[in-house]
């Protein structure tokens, strides 16, 4: 009765499951987000029978710090951000300075579009693109005749 624990299996090792988190937790490189000059957004894609349609948060860019292209089945929608900005106290000394610079890429894979004629809107801060389908046409019945 006594080694009855709930949420643990009965042959589960304690002192090894926590020497593991503890091992996982310190072998994490914290710094890692931080050196990475790629970073990525958050997107909504919705499918229309026309249509895929794709929302992308992108706050604080302009049309020209992004760029969208479309090559070889993959679309990939990328932003740069360079931007350094600088707080001066009344003497004109530097309290804080701080830069933000890194690109912001997310890549998808679509095949049958049109890629000719791919819609984008920046607007708010979010990115809108229109990614119309291929017409495909589908094959109608046919009568045969018999000679």
């Amino acid at each position: 009765m006594f080694d009855l624990v709930p949420f643990r299996r009965k042959n589960e090792d304690v002192v090894g499951s926590m020497l593991k988190s503890f091992h996982d937790l310190f072998e994490q490189n914290f710094l890692a987000p931080l050196n990475s000059n790629t970073h990525h957004f958050c997107t909504d894609i919705r499918e229309t029978k026309q249509a895929y349609l794709i929302e992308a948060e992108l706050p604080g860019f302009s049309k020209d710090d992004i760029e969208v292209n479309y090559s070889n089945g993959y679309l990939t929608i990328k932003a740069t951000r360079n931007r350094q900005e600088e707080e001066k106290d009344k003497h004109d000394k530097v309290i804080r300075k701080e830069r933000y610079h890194g690109e912001f890429v997310r890549r998808f894979y679509v095949e049958h579009i049109d890629e000719d004629h791919i819609k984008a809107k920046l607007q708010d801060g979010v990115l809108k693109l229109e990614i119309p389908k291929k017409v495909t046409s589908v094959p109608a019945d046919k009568r045969v005749t018999i000679e």
